[in-house]
């Protein structure tokens, strides 16, 4: 897209690609940046505990944490996801907090504005439309922006600002959501004084091996889903936000339809229709793991095939395949179960074909 004021190509993260990157095919972009994942972390991560500018933004969140109401988190698409995440943080530590949709909100949610202690909002681009209006709209109230474009109109409307620190990224949201997930769980945890350093480190670590094991399964993942009718990804707490990214990740670059639901959505309604032609992909981690384990065997007992992402070891067969990533301190498994649904887009994507084209420059954002 380019700049009306000025003219130019507004590329993604204010850097012109290399020629080199735009002759790659967008299957190759794409494993490019989930492979970077754990660098871009580590890098996060690092600025986050010890970035003097990054603190002093932090710092200034306990405005938020300290005011009545419950705090909101406003995204769209992957950004949602994050918001998500952080919002199950702080409910579980007493603070309420909810995860609301952008549009929704700009819509329908301000004539509540002075009911809520804060509204932090999250987008890669900083360019969302709806983003940018709630930034106009709310100009007399404090903002804070969890964002990957420091050029943008959301960075310069906003008050409290926290850079996402992935990179340019030109295919769907992968590096920006592990990192705008961390971002958003630190800051959760620097409102509720909760020091998350050594949990982060645990994470990163867990992340890391998890990604390079089971990329090299995506041919066996992509071939035990071959053949279903429809993919749903099915998440608890924290592992909600990363089933709605992943069933994004795989409807985006593959034109497969997937779905999203709650552990205890998909029981009401969903899993009557399951079939032998229906995949769950189940992300049973945390405190309401057994829950996940439990719906998969149900899910197997109707016919289906079942993707079970577990801490625990799990007997496989020919409708279960289990997926074991180690343990973590919630709600980090938002960031450590997601390389399963990404590495079975790949491997759709590599059999297949990508659906989703690279893209290097914003293009018109709509509502």
């Amino acid at each position: 897209m380019a700049d009306l004021a000025s003219g130019r190509t507004q590329w993604i993260g204010g850097v012109e690609p290399s020629a080199e990157v735009r002759a790659m095919s967008m299957v190759q972009i794409y494993e490019q940046e989930c492979r970077e994942q754990p660098a871009r972390l580590t890098e996060l991560l690092s600025a986050y505990a010890g970035n003097d500018a990054i603190r002093r933004e932090l710092t200034k969140l306990q405005t938020i944490q300290n005011a009545t109401g419950p705090i909101l988190l406003a995204g769209m698409g992957a950004s949602f996801c994050s918001g998500v995440t952080a919002a199950n943080l702080l409910q579980s530590q007493g603070r309420s907090a909810f995860a609301v949709d952008a549009g929704e909100w700009l819509h329908f949610g301000l004539p509540a504005w002075d009911q809520v202690a804060g509204l932090i909002l999250l987008t890669t681009s900083g360019e969302s439309a709806e983003l940018v209006e709630l930034c106009k709209k709310s100009a007399k109230r404090p903002l804070t922006l969890i964002c990957n474009n420091e050029r943008s109109r959301c960075w310069e409307l906003t008050d409290i600002r926290l850079p996402i620190l992935a990179g340019p990224e030109y295919g769907n949201a992968t590096k920006t959501y592990s990192n705008a997930t961390a971002a958003a769980i630190v800051a959760a945890s620097e409102m509720l004084e909760r020091d998350w350093r050594a949990e982060a480190r645990d994470a990163l670590d867990v992340f890391g091996e998890t990604l390079e094991r089971v990329f090299a399964l995506r041919g066996k993942l992509e071939e035990f889903c071959r053949g279903a009718a429809n993919i749903e990804v099915i998440g608890r707490g924290s592992g909600y936000g990363a089933a709605i990214m992943g069933a994004l990740c795989i409807r985006e670059m593959t034109g497969v339809r997937a779905a999203a639901h709650t552990g205890a959505g998909f029981r009401h309604g969903p899993l009557l229709d399951v079939s032998q032609t229906h995949v769950a992909v189940i992300l049973a981690m945390g405190r309401t793991a057994e829950l996940g384990v439990r719906l998969a065997k149900d899910c197997n007992e109707r016919g289906g095939r079942v993707i079970l992402v577990s801490a625990e070891e799990h007997e496989g067969s020919e409708k279960l395949m289990p997926v074991k990533i180690d343990a973590v301190a919630e709600p980090w498994e938002a960031i450590t179960s997601i390389p399963v649904p990404q590495a079975l887009t790949l491997g759709m994507a590599e059999r297949y074909g990508a659906k989703l084209p690279p893209r290097f420059s914003y293009g018109v954002m709509a509502e």
